[in-house]
């Protein structure tokens, strides 16, 4: 049981500090709304990995190609529109006004959208952790859980440090923190962009 709580530790934190969109989307809020708007949002891969896990063991074995396709345009889309707020935010930016943008309620199920419309956590859980969940599953039911609850625990703790790290820099000033939004911004654009480029590349 040892060794899947090592794995999912493993496999979380890599996630976690790796730039995604979820992670630029989480920076982005952090810095926006603050971090008691935000930190709920770490939990968005709980929420979404539900239908995820289900669709990668019993659809995505058959239909990846078109369904990541799919996820990777719609994906992309989604993200532009992510980055189009920021950049209103970018341009129109009041501190006090800031805080009050979005609800925490509403950046959760945004976090969740992004997840959701995210090919990374298909494709990590058809190549790695589903043949693992699979594996530990059939040898005893008590590894499987080891390693889901290992990886949505460090995935978790992991993201709401992003959330609490970017939110201290609104303690640097409204300059800095306008220029970070902007450079949130940026990424969003890129990964949605990127996202799209895949998408579209895929069917040359």
């Amino acid at each position: 049981m040892l060794s899947y709580l090592l794995l999912g530790f493993i496999y979380a934190f890599a996630a976690a500090v790796q730039p995604g969109p979820l992670q630029t989307f989480l920076i982005s809020q952090s810095l926006t709304n603050g971090w008691r708007r935000t930190v709920f949002a770490s939990f968005a891969p709980i929420i979404s990995d539900g239908p995820i896990i289900l669709l990668v063991i019993f659809i995505l074995s058959h239909f990846s190609a078109g369904l990541i396709q799919v996820l990777q345009i719609t994906g992309g889309v989604f993200l532009l529109y992510l980055a189009y707020g920021a950049l209103r935010t970018w341009q129109n930016y009041n501190t006090k006004q800031d805080v009050q943008n979005q609800s925490g309620k509403q950046t959760l199920i945004k976090a969740v959208l992004v997840n959701l419309l995210n090919p990374n956590p298909y494709l990590g859980w058809s190549l790695v952790m589903g043949p693992l969940l699979l594996k530990g599953w059939r040898e005893t039911p008590l590894n499987g859980i080891a390693l889901i609850t290992s990886f949505y625990l460090t995935i978790s703790f992991c993201s709401a440090g992003i959330v609490f790290l970017f939110s201290a820099a609104k303690g640097l000033g409204k300059k800095v923190s306008r220029t970070l939004i902007g450079i949130s911004a940026i990424a969003l654009t890129f990964f949605g962009l990127y996202q799209l480029w895949l998408g579209f590349i895929s069917r040359i």
